[in-house]
């Protein structure tokens, strides 16, 4: 039979025994629910533990201050208060991937919790155990804005721009596999749709390849190439011109984003269509440039471009006391070819 005790009641060891009936919480999880950061710090100096978990999801107070903007002064005060900020719940989920999973991009931004979390230590590698990454709910909802409220939308690309942005600067690796748990992998494969995030991650050191096992795992200029080669446009085609423009621009970033060009084995091509020769071009600039050594004034605009990262890398050129022609050739926005460049 189990024994209810009154709010404050102690066992000899002063720990509390008052555990909601219905909830299982404790009267810490209630004084985070209600976001009472007073009452958070009196339960704990009289004996809570910060750390306490409930018996059906396994969630501790700092989960559940994780989970609403909101309640950011009692995830502060717990974190204060020495709670484990990497202590994972029953499926694998830190406070932190709780944050992020209760983010939607429009009605809860997290952004403030998720922030104080990797500032507070948070593992930025933190996966759990059905595989989830801090990336996940950054890509469903990317997935959220195709075809959907174009204001929706906006807010959603802000928001997941907001959190890639703290996630990198902590150390986040966008790069890694599997490849439907990498965000510059899923960045790549719509790049026209998600265009301003992929060239912040490139912009900010992201690998092109896989970070782990490099272009035989996957490759950035393969998933290029194959978008290009499989959209049937034709000269006068806008979305395909546009779908061109981008795509040169993302493989300038690409080749300037490391020192020595990392192309994949057996990386032939097929085009078709009015533009295939404008296609095949990009392709052959590339072999010749993977072939032969670089002239010296591409390795210059390599050095240059890696110097000034992270993003954003043009502006940083244009503020440069250089000419305006040299200024131009050390930009990436101008999207000239790849060809042209280099």
């Amino acid at each position: 039979m189990r024994f209810w005790a009154p709010w404050g009641s102690r066992t000899p060891s002063g720990r509390s025994l008052w555990t909601d009936p219905v909830t299982y919480y404790t009267a810490l999880h209630i004084a985070v629910l209600r976001n009472q950061p007073d009452m958070v710090e009196l339960l704990v100096h009289h004996g809570a533990d910060v750390n306490r978990r409930d018996r059906i999801h396994e969630s501790s107070p700092l989960d559940l201050a994780s989970e609403e903007p909101e309640r950011l002064p009692c995830l502060q005060r717990l974190l204060d208060l020495g709670a484990d900020v990497n202590a994972a719940d029953k499926h694998g989920k830190t406070a932190l991937l709780h944050a992020l999973a209760s983010s939607d991009g429009v009605q809860i931004h997290n952004t403030e919790n998720i922030r104080l979390l990797l500032e507070g230590g948070a593992d930025v590698k933190a996966t759990t155990k059905d595989g989830d990454t801090v990336f996940t709910c950054i890509i469903f909802l990317l997935g959220e804005t195709v075809g959907g409220d174009k204001e929706e939308a906006q807010m959603i690309n802000r928001f997941c721009f907001q959190v890639t942005r703290l996630l990198l600067a902590h150390g986040a690796d966008p790069s890694e596999c599997p490849a439907h748990e990498s965000l510059t992998h899923i960045c790549l494969k719509s790049f026209k749709l998600h265009f301003p995030l992929l060239r912040f991650l490139l912009e900010s050191g992201a690998a092109y390849n896989c970070s782990l096992h490099g272009a035989s795992c996957w490759s950035g200029f393969h998933i290029i190439f194959e978008r290009l080669c499989s959209h049937p446009g034709c000269t006068e085609d806008e979305s395909h011109a546009d779908l061109l423009r981008k795509a040169e621009t993302v493989l300038d970033l690409m080749v300037t984003n490391s020192q020595k060009l990392q192309l994949p084995e057996n990386f032939d091509i097929h085009p078709v269509g009015s533009l295939a020769e404008k296609i095949q071009a990009l392709h052959f600039s590339l072999r010749q440039l993977e072939s032969y050594p670089p002239p010296l004034k591409h390795l210059c605009r390599v050095a240059i471009r890696l110097y000034l990262q992270p993003w954003p890398v043009d502006v940083k050129v244009k503020a440069l006391p250089l000419p305006d022609r040299l200024k131009w050739y050390l930009l990436s926005e101008h999207s000239g070819s790849v060809e042209d460049d280099i």
